[in-house]
């Protein structure tokens, strides 16, 4: 997937998406500068800005002249809900007022995540769905993603499921996830491979998403039972009723719609071509 070469800034650059994502997007031949906290961060030959989502001086120097800014910067997996509930969105309306102030013309692409779906909904999680969930995070991502839409800029929110590839050992911790939230082994899940978050991103930068909220996945949720075996950590069986049985998946059927074709379909694809 093509566009025209676009002057972008990344946040969250050091995190497990947008490690990935900055080498496949100068690869794309974009023009891109970070924000990073340290300057050691910076992969070599990247411009970057050293600051954070708090320093506004650091902001407007990030933002200056760029043409899309796409923002990763989160905080998940930790006890410390006051630092999730800042880092979330207080950082995301620090980086919306930069924007507005000094490049309003840009794009703003905002990467949240499909954990806003309710666990007890009859379909897989939809775009138009009511999203009140209980926990910090996706709690967090809700508020921050009406943040970008009430901003007036033009924005993209993209909600990701489960991520994975690229050896990020992503894959390899779930099983212990799964036991720690009592997940059935027959759940299926949603997930997508760190190749096409650039795709659904490459996308993004055509403007075919501008103003929506859109789920990007692959074509095939998997049982959490099969994605154990597959990392070699095999979970308990079980033949008991399941709960709740479209948790974690999402309706990707938006985004094709618009032009999303994934390259990685399944896991199991990635693990033949031993891209995990």
């Amino acid at each position: 997937m093509s566009t025209q070469p676009e002057k972008i800034l990344l946040t969250g650059v050091t995190g497990l998406v947008g490690a990935r994502l900055l080498p496949r997007l100068i690869e794309a031949g974009h023009n891109c500068r970070i924000l990073v906290r340290h300057a050691k961060d910076a992969p070599a030959g990247v411009p970057a800005v050293v600051g954070d989502l708090f320093n506004p001086a650091a902001l407007a120097e990030a933002v200056q002249d760029v043409s899309t800014v796409i923002h990763l910067a989160a905080v998940f997996r930790t006890p410390d809900t006051d630092l999730i509930w800042k880092s979330n969105l207080e950082g995301t309306r620090g980086l919306l007022a930069a924007v507005k102030a000094h490049a309003p013309t840009a794009r703003f692409i905002m990467a949240s995540t499909s954990n806003v779906y309710r666990n007890d909904q009859g379909h897989p999680g939809r775009e138009a769905d009511a999203v009140t969930p209980p926990q910090a995070y996706p709690a967090s991502k809700v508020a921050a993603e009406k943040e970008v839409r009430e901003s007036g800029l033009n924005w993209v929110v993209l909600r990701f499921p489960f991520v994975y590839g690229d050896g990020d050992g992503h894959l390899e911790d779930l099983p212990k996830y799964a036991v720690a939230g009592k997940w059935h082994p027959a759940m299926r899940m949603s997930t997508i491979h760190h190749r096409d978050i650039a795709t659904g991103m490459q996308l993004a930068l055509t403007g075919k998403l501008d103003g929506r909220i859109v789920n990007i996945a692959d074509d095939a949720p998997t049982t959490i039972y099969e994605l154990a075996q597959l990392v070699g950590k095999p979970l308990d069986a079980s033949a008991e009723p399941l709960a709740n049985p479209w948790y974690l998946m999402s309706d990707a059927s938006l985004a094709r719609s618009l032009g999303f074709e994934p390259v990685v379909r399944t896991v199991y694809q990635a693990a033949q071509e031993k891209i995990m």
